[in-house]
């Protein structure tokens, strides 16, 4: 076998920043390769070189042996054969599946799409996935899962002899997650070559070959994945030890006082009859699996969403009239939520801007908003939280997603919140960046803060709640409160509506 990809010292540099510094390293034909390093380590980065997203660099990249420089992303798949899937899964909603798998390419018939072959080559590729939905299929009425296997039809499709897959399972069912690997697996003896980006070290012992890892825009070592231990890894990627599961390192500072009280909430359609209390300094978490219902709950808590039945009550009092976000801010209630890309921060704002946008009032002289007051709160934060880099006029959406969850973070502080939810805190987080935002969660309830976590990752939801609730299709089916009795297989069983 030869080498499917080759970067021979690589450099990017962005506006003030050197992102990549001289990456070497070679990736070898039909082996699954996993990228390492922590958020803003140039993962991402290297991947969009390869694909043509960014064509200013330095260096060379080699596809099996012949210099490539892509000038964009459709050179890449057309003359590269390489395709990207997403996190974030880019689709057109209101297509059909076979649409979005040839959008661009679509097979004609002289002038016209040939729809009856679209459907047909689309609809083998789906099976050969084992997908169980067709290619006439309108995409929003599918899942996450599903939209993600999209991504992956469309990369054979195109006859792709590279296929990237960044953060794949991050919002998959464990089903769907064990689907993507058979597939995975397929693609590998078909002599496909995958590079392959995760947070989830478990996935990468599962099923890559070996892995780069990269820090701080250097590489650092080439790992074969069969002969090296979770420890080792870890500490390539932060060049320190650290606890990559979730504990608490304080004992708890929770209290009997009850800050919040739902009662027999219902929305009608994705949850009912939900029943809760969340006690001053406590961190109670939320365990489900996707389409349980758990972040509608907390919607419908924040206001963005409309209950159509049930009670919630505020230190006691009841929550009467119309509830919106607007008012659950004046109340003191912030939410992280999971898609921070689209609904935790504004996409053209800095820093100092998303950070001060909840508390605008507090920056004010006179009549004028006063920028240096921003600025100042803002650097407060960036020093408290460790925020990298270390700017506060940098653009949010241009950080890595452990550091955007800190912002999102910053911003609940400022405005002087006592009860935070976090919605999936450590979605695409890398192993230190999770570390950090375990150590601030219990600094916050330290202050007598409150603060609801749902967590998709059991080892997280076990290790970080005083109490856990555990949801299946929309109802509460166990609560339970002796964090050191917290069992996996009893979890997972109330998880999947046992009892």
């Amino acid at each position: 076998m030869g080498k499917a990809v080759e970067f021979i010292k690589i450099n990017k540099y962005f506006p003030g920043v050197h992102v990549l510094k001289d990456v070497s390293f070679s990736v070898e034909e039909g082996e699954v390769h996993a990228l390492l390093g922590e958020n803003g380590a140039g993962k991402s980065t290297i991947l969009n070189i390869l694909h043509g997203v960014y064509s200013e660099y330095e260096g060379t990249v080699k596809l099996h042996g012949e210099t490539v420089h892509f000038m964009h992303p459709n050179d890449a798949i057309r003359d590269g054969k390489i395709s990207k899937v997403h996190q974030e899964t880019m689709v057109v909603e209101e297509l059909t599946v076979g649409q979005n798998v040839t959008l661009g390419y679509e097979p004609k018939k002289g002038l016209f799409v040939d729809f009856n072959k679209m459907h047909k080559d689309v609809d083998e590729i789906l099976s050969e996935l084992n997908c169980n939905f067709k290619s006439r299929d309108i995409v929003r009425t599918l899942t996450a899962g599903q939209k993600q296997m999209i991504a992956i039809a469309k990369a054979l499709y195109h006859h792709s002899t590279i296929i990237s897959l960044d953060e794949p399972t991050a919002s998959l069912t464990q089903k769907e997650t064990e689907a993507l690997f058979a597939v995975i697996e397929k693609l590998k003896k078909s002599g496909v070559t995958i590079l392959y980006v995760s947070h989830h070290l478990e996935e990468i012992f599962q099923i890559c070959d070996r892995a780069t890892v990269l820090r701080d825009g250097e590489f650092i070592t080439q790992l074969n994945v069969k002969e090296t231990t979770r420890e080792e890894m870890i500490h390539a990627m932060v060049g320190r030890s650290v606890a990559s599961v979730a504990d608490r390192l304080k004992p708890s500072p929770a209290t009997d006082e009850v800050v919040l009280k739902v009662e027999n909430l219902s929305n009608g359609k994705d949850f009912n009859d939900i029943s809760f209390e969340l006690h001053r300094g406590e961190i109670l978490g939320f365990f489900g699996l996707i389409g349980a219902g758990r972040s509608e709950v907390m919607r419908t808590i924040i206001g963005a969403d409309q209950k159509i039945g049930g009670k919630m009550y505020l230190m006691g009092k009841e929550i009467t009239g119309r509830w919106n976000t607007t008012k659950a801010l004046k109340n003191r209630i912030g939410l992280l939520p999971e898609d921070r890309k689209t609904q935790g921060f504004m996409n053209q704002f800095s820093n100092i801007d998303n950070i001060s946008i909840s508390s605008l009032d507090k920056y004010m002289s006179g009549p004028f908003l006063d920028e240096g007051k921003k600025k100042k709160n803002a650097e407060r934060f960036f020093e408290e939280m460790d925020i990298n880099p270390k700017k506060p006029d940098y653009l949010t959406k241009n950080m890595s997603g452990g550091n955007q969850q800190k912002v999102i973070l910053a911003r609940w502080m400022s405005a002087d919140t006592d009860i935070i939810i976090f919605d999936e805190p450590t979605k695409g987080v890398d192993v230190a960046a999770k570390a950090e935002i375990y150590r601030l969660m219990e600094e916050l309830v330290a202050e007598g803060k409150s603060l609801i976590v749902i967590s998709s990752e059991l080892p997280e939801a076990m290790g970080i709640s005083d109490r856990l609730i555990v949801m299946s299709e929309g109802h509460i089916s166990a609560e339970l409160t002796d964090r050191e009795k917290f069992d996996t297989d009893e979890i997972l069983d109330y998880a999947i509506g046992g009892k």
